[in-house]
């Protein structure tokens, strides 16, 4: 059965679809088949996957709503092994259309539930916020990865978002774990990012992640190329750094082929 990974935080710009499309990739070319859920409106990680949104008959609006099953949603990436199932800029009206729904955090679940079987890992790239759609993926999931920017503010929010995850744990999904925090946009030249890094050790131990994202422009720039890091250019600092992420995670998981 496969693993169901949120990349999560309620901040924007902090790496999270950078990490979920990236992580995916890293994962796949390492032989495991992944699927990339898009559950953010803004697409991100659909157009930086190279698929045009407006070309979507279907997508994680659809499957959310149980209107079209996943597989039939899903489509192949230009990354062996990697999957998406791509989003529109509709997916916002799921805040709308559950408002009164019974049961509305277990929705994406039931999508993804008969699909899970038949990936090794199912990462979901979540929206800048703890709405209604981020609550159905925490609610889905077995972790979810925390990307915090190594910047002044970077523990600014952190502490709201924990607490939506022990809310999740103790109404919605009491298997809900946290995988780990990762630390993005490390620039080591800077006494601020390695103060920052130094913090989050020392307040979070063991669930920061020892892989750090670097800045990186080839990252940056992969997504204007519809490609993840590993097809753009596989040599540069960012896909070595989502390559040892995927390795530690693979560790964490005991995982390791």
């Amino acid at each position: 059965m496969g693993k169901i990974i949120s990349i999560a935080n309620q901040k924007g710009g902090v790496g999270k679809t950078t990490t979920a499309t990236n992580l995916g990739a890293s994962l796949a070319v390492m032989e495991y088949k992944v699927l990339l859920v898009d559950a953010d409106p803004q697409a991100n990680a659909t157009s930086g996957l190279g698929v045009n949104s407006d070309n979507i008959e279907s997508g994680t609006y659809e499957c959310l709503l149980g209107q079209v099953p996943v597989e039939e949603c899903v489509v192949e990436t230009d990354t062996p092994n990697l999957w998406l199932l791509p989003t529109r800029i509709d997916l916002v009206g799921v805040e709308l259309e559950l408002v009164d729904a019974k049961q509305r955090e277990f929705y994406l679940r039931k999508a993804l539930e008969p699909v899970k079987d038949q990936y090794d890992f199912i990462i979901i790239d979540c929206s800048p916020s703890l709405g209604l759609i981020t609550l159905n993926a925490l609610t889905a999931s077995d972790s979810v990865i925390i990307p915090i920017q190594s910047e002044y503010f970077a523990l600014e929010g952190l502490g709201k978002l924990l607490n939506t995850i022990r809310i999740v744990q103790t109404r919605l999904n009491p298997e809900l774990a946290i995988e780990g925090l990762l630390i993005t946009m490390y620039d080591a030249r800077l006494r601020l990012a390695r103060q920052v890094v130094e913090d989050v050790r020392k307040h979070f131990k063991h669930i920061v992640f020892d892989t750090l994202i670097y800045r990186n422009t080839k990252l940056a720039e992969a997504p204007s190329y519809g490609r993840s890091i590993i097809m753009h250019d596989a040599t540069c600092s960012g896909a070595v750094n989502y390559m040892n992420l995927a390795t530690e995670l693979l560790k964490r998981n005991k995982m390791t082929k």
